[in-house]
């Protein structure tokens, strides 16, 4: 009797250098699911004919990486209520020839800081640096878990308050929203913070947000959602002044397991997949 194989993929471009392929084979061997999962090369004009094409070979779902996640956002012809605070979309499940849009990104955050690492968010003072994108994926889910506060700071105070918002309509009791400039951020006198995320594309280019040390607060996280080799300058930054730090890469792999459980109702053991990319990138 044959089993058939399910089949997934990531859509991007460039995305030679993506880590899913891995991460979502070692879910398959551990839960022992029948599916295969690989990267496309989706040509930066053709993405909605890319995952229709995928669709009529009898794929199952795909993970959409940059710089799709709009698009898919678009091309979903239902979206989860994730998807839609995000305005962005990275998982895509297909189902009766329907196009399902979610956004696994803030529910990977989330679960990376309060399960890997161990720290409530709840009743802490949140500090989310940056209002584009990553930052507006991350913003319900971490308003779920009731912070004491939630102050958004960007470059573009502007921007800020528009996010700050996004934030008030979900009337979520007992979160104190508030908004900061980075430079106030950088002179400092604004408070102290618990955990701190940057949500910023700053260690990207190999610069950080200059945040004043009185900003830190004892015990302070600082996690930065980009992931290397090394410790970004964010990273290096907030160790300088005494804090905890945290890579994007648990991150990476918690929203790679929120998507597999939607594609397959089971969720995998993480923290072994974890460890294994940890000690292979120490290697």
């Amino acid at each position: 009797m044959s089993v058939k194989t399910d089949a997934y993929v990531v859509f991007g471009n460039p995305i030679a250098h993506s880590k899913s392929p891995l991460i979502h084979g070692l879910f398959a061997h551990q839960t022992k699911q029948a599916m295969s999962y690989q990267t496309y090369l989706a040509p930066l004009d053709q993405f909605a004919v890319s995952v229709q094409g995928f669709m009529q070979l009898g794929g199952c779902g795909a993970n959409v990486t940059v710089p799709f996640k709009l698009e898919a956002f678009d091309l979903a012809q239902t979206l989860s209520e994730r998807a839609q605070v995000a305005g962005a979309v990275n998982t895509l499940l297909f189902r009766d020839g329907q196009i399902i849009g979610d956004n696994t990104d803030g529910a990977g955050l989330v679960r990376d800081i309060t399960v890997n690492l161990r720290r409530s968010l709840q009743g802490a003072r949140v500090l989310l640096l940056g209002a584009g994108g990553a930052a507006r994926g991350a913003l319900l889910p971490l308003l779920q878990q009731l912070p004491a506060q939630l102050c958004i700071a960007n470059r573009s105070v502007e921007k800020a308050e528009t996010l700050c918002a996004l934030a008030a309509s979900f009337e979520i009791d007992d979160v104190q929203l508030s908004v900061l400039s980075l430079d106030a951020l950088a002179q400092g006198g604004v408070g102290q913070f618990d955990v701190i995320i940057n949500a910023t594309s700053a260690s990207l280019q190999q610069e950080s947000v200059m945040i004043a040390s009185d900003v830190f607060a004892s015990d302070c996280l600082a996690y930065d959602m980009m992931y290397g080799d090394v410790a970004t300058p964010f990273m290096r930054m907030a160790q300088s002044a005494g804090a905890q730090t945290a890579d994007g890469l648990g991150m990476l792999v918690e929203q790679a397991a929120e998507a597999f459980y939607l594609w397959r109702g089971v969720r995998p053991d993480t923290a072994l997949v974890l460890a294994q990319l940890r000690g292979d990138r120490q290697a």
